[in-house]
């Protein structure tokens, strides 16, 4: 049995795990992102990597990086949340790590992994989206991963839906991901707590008392509860989630979406506001079949598995 590692690197975190040829996670670890430093970052990620192959037989190791990463399966181009800027990834980590190195956008990882293993198996035209520090995202047409022509496609969450909206880590205005990601919930959340300390009461006794202490992970936290002013944040959320869907779906026209990261690990108080927003902005509603939406079935580890089957079986993907 052919063993892979994946690595799963965003803004907060990297996240690494042996992955067998069934898209089994036999072992993880976990690592914080020391994300505005490319030599520290490259460093935990060997790290990680080096302590399960201390454990385990590896033939290749995959890495899934938020960033647009080039046709070259290689450099990282460009990464909004983390240092690089076309940055010889593969080749920074090779020496040091021994096998056989492949980098791909994690939004792409996290696509394939869903297709070959989850919630898109079957499915003829699959979009992943990604819920975390921002949103990534991957295409898979007819059983191939889609990159675009030059490796950076599908950056769903750069695609401007408040024109000049809140500016986003990309240099733009109004980006999806500025709206509906970790990083909007905390931003709403400490806005609440500034308008409102009635409303935000709970969300601060989550945070201890410090406004700056307040993440996406308390306001799902507090929503799981019930309290009503997490809830509140969630639907707006969501709503904004189903509105950026239908705009792909115009676009794509997918057989089914698939939601992952940490953020859609709150389940129904996201996609029951993001199911009823699609449905009221679809174009063509009620004249077109819909894609169906769902959570993505492989969880957090989407993202390494997706890696580490790349990495292990280097399908030709289409461009």
């Amino acid at each position: 049995m052919s063993l892979a590692i994946g690595v799963d690197i965003g803004g907060t975190k990297v996240l690494a795990g042996v992955v067998d040829e069934a898209g089994q996670v036999i072992a993880t670890t976990r690592r914080a992102t020391p994300s505005r430093d490319v030599v520290e970052t490259e460093a935990v990620i060997v790290e990680a990597v080096t302590e399960l192959m201390g454990r385990y037989q590896i033939s290749a190791v995959g890495i899934g990086a938020a960033g647009w990463i080039a046709n070259d399966h290689a450099t990282v181009l460009f990464s909004p949340h983390l240092a690089w800027r076309n940055e010889p990834l593969r080749d920074a980590l090779a020496e040091a790590i021994g096998v056989p190195v492949l980098v791909e956008n994690d939004g792409n990882a996290a696509a394939w992994a869903e297709y070959r293993f989850g919630a898109a198996r079957d499915f003829e035209v699959a979009v992943m989206v990604t819920l975390g520090t921002g949103i990534g995202g991957g295409l898979v047409l007819g059983g191939s991963l889609y990159r675009g022509a030059f490796g950076v496609g599908c950056e769903y969450g750069l695609m401007t839906v408040v024109p000049d909206g809140r500016r986003c880590a990309c240099g733009n205005r109004g980006c999806w991901e500025m709206y509906a990601s970790g990083t909007a919930l905390a931003r709403d959340a400490m806005e609440l707590a500034d308008s409102s300390t009635v409303s935000a009461h709970r969300l601060m006794e989550l945070a201890g008392g410090q406004r700056a202490a307040l993440t996406g992970q308390l306001v799902t936290e507090a929503a799981r509860e019930g309290d009503a002013a997490a809830v509140e944040i969630y639907t707006e959320m969501g709503r904004w989630l189903g509105r950026g869907l239908a705009n792909l779906a115009a676009v794509l026209d997918p057989s089914v979406f698939v939601i992952g990261g940490g953020v859609s690990e709150a389940g129904d108080l996201l996609l029951a506001p993001a199911r009823q927003a699609f449905s009221e902005t679809l174009t063509g509603r009620g004249f077109r079949p819909a894609a169906e939406l769902r959570l993505a079935a492989l969880g957090p580890e989407s993202g390494l598995v997706g890696a580490a089957d790349l990495a292990r079986s280097s399908r030709p993907q289409a461009g």
